[in-house]
C-alpha cells in the first residue's frame, strides 16, 4: 500500500483532508498526526475525549526503553475511529514544546509506517503539518522530515486561491531539494488541491510548477465535522469530499506504483570499461526492519482498548 505525507505551507486543511482520507479508505488505515506545532484531532473530532495519557509523544520516551518498547508503545497509543478498528489515528502532541523529543524518534516511526505499509497492508497517511525552513532546508526539530524522506508521497495542500498559491511557491524548491537529497526522488512530490478558490488544476500546476495528484473538493458540512466543530451530516458515508478522497486514495496507490516500477527496472549507466564495476549494493527490500519495528503489526492483530471507553 502507500505511505502519503500531507504537508502545508500554511493552515490548508491538511488535517481535515488526512481524516478524510483515512475515513474513505477500502484497506486498513492509519492516520498518524505528526505535525511538531501540535495536534488538532483530540480536541477536534474527539471532542477532548482522548486524554494526553494517549498518542506521539510517549512514543518518544517508549524508544529510549528498548528495542520492543516502541512496538508495544505504538499498538496501544492508537485510536479507533470507527466500530471496526480498521481505521485508527495516532493522536498528535499536546504541546509542541514536546517536539523536540521526537527528533531521534521520526525514524524509528518512519520504519514503522513503512512496515505497515509494506507487510501490513495499510494505508498509511501522515500529517506533517506546516513547514517549517533554516537556511533553506527543512527545520529538524519543527518538520519531522524523516517521515517525508521515507514517504511513497509528499503533497504539498494547497487551496486554489492566489494567496495560498503564493505561500505554497516558496516551500517548493526546498521541498523538491530535500527530497532529492535524502527522500526517494523529487518526483514523489506533488500537489493535493483543496478546490476552494478560483484556481483550476492546470493553474496550480503551472504556478507551483508540480502535478496536481490529487484533488477534494470544499465541502463545508463535512469538513466542520471533521475538524470538531459542527454536527455529522445525514448522510457521511455518501458526502462529495469522502468520496473524492477515495478516488483520490486510488490515483495516489497508482501514483506510488508507477513510481516504484520506474525506480526497480530504471536504466543504470554502464561502468567505464577501464574501471572495474562496483559490487552491486543490497537491494532495500532485502533489509530487515529494525527490531524494535519487528512487532508492530503483531502487536496491532491483539487488539488493544479504546482509550475513551
Amino acid at each position: 500500500m502507500t505511505v502519503t505525507a500531507l504537508v502545508s505551507a500554511k493552515s490548508c486543511g491538511v488535517t481535515t483532508s488526512a481524516l478524510a482520507m483515512t475515513l474513505s479508505s477500502t484497506r486498513p488505515s492509519l492516520l498518524a498526526e505528526c505535525d511538531p506545532a501540535g495536534g488538532t484531532i483530540r480536541a477536534g473530532l474527539f471532542q477532548a475525549q482522548i486524554t494526553a495519557g494517549t498518542g506521539l509523544y510517549h512514543l518518544a520516551v517508549a524508544e529510549r526503553a528498548g528495542e520492543d518498547a516502541l512496538a508495544q508503545a505504538f499498538a496501544s497509543h492508537l485510536v479507533s475511529l470507527d466500530q471496526s478498528g480498521n481505521r485508527q489515528v495516532l493522536p498528535g502532541l499536546t504541546d509542541p514544546a514536546q517536539a523536540p523529543a521526537l527528533a531521534r524518534t521520526w525514524p524509528a516511526l518512519a520504519q514503522v509506517m513503512r512496515v505497515l505499509s509494506d507487510e501490513g497492508g495499510y494505508d498509511v497517511v501522515i500529517d506533517a503539518g506546516r513547514l517549517a525552513l533554516e537556511s533553506g532546508r527543512l527545520h529538524h526539530t519543527l518538520t519531522p522530515a524523516p517521515l517525508l524522506h521515507g514517504a511513497d508521497l509528499v503533497l504539498l495542500v494547497v487551496r486554489a486561491t492566489d494567496q495560498s498559491l503564493a505561500l505554497a511557491r516558496h516551500m517548493t524548491e526546498p521541498l523538491r531539494n530535500e527530497l532529492t537529497d535524502r527522500g526517494t526522488g523529487p518526483d514523489a512530490l506533488g500537489v493535493l488541491l483543496i478546490e476552494d478558490g478560483p484556481r483550476r488544476a492546470h493553474e496550480v500546476s503551472e504556478a507551483l510548477r508540480l502535478p496536481v495528484m490529487a484533488a477534494l473538493p470544499w465541502e463545508p458540512d463535512t469538513a466542520a465535522y471533521l475538524a470538531g466543530t459542527g454536527r455529522a451530516p445525514r448522510k457521511l458515508s455518501k458526502s462529495a469530499l469522502l468520496g473524492s478522497a477515495r478516488t483520490a486514495l486510488g490515483h495516489l496507490q497508482a501514483a506510488a506504483s508507477r513510481r516504484a516500477l520506474h525506480q526497480k527496472y530504471a536504466p543504470t549507466a554502464p561502468a567505464p570499461a577501464a574501471l572495474p564495476a562496483p559490487a552491486a549494493a543490497p537491494a532495500p527490500a532485502s533489509v530487515a526492519p529494525a527490531p524494535q519495528v519487528a512487532g508492530v503489526l503483531q502487536r496491532l492483530g491483539q487488539g488493544k482498548v479504546d482509550p475513551r471507553v
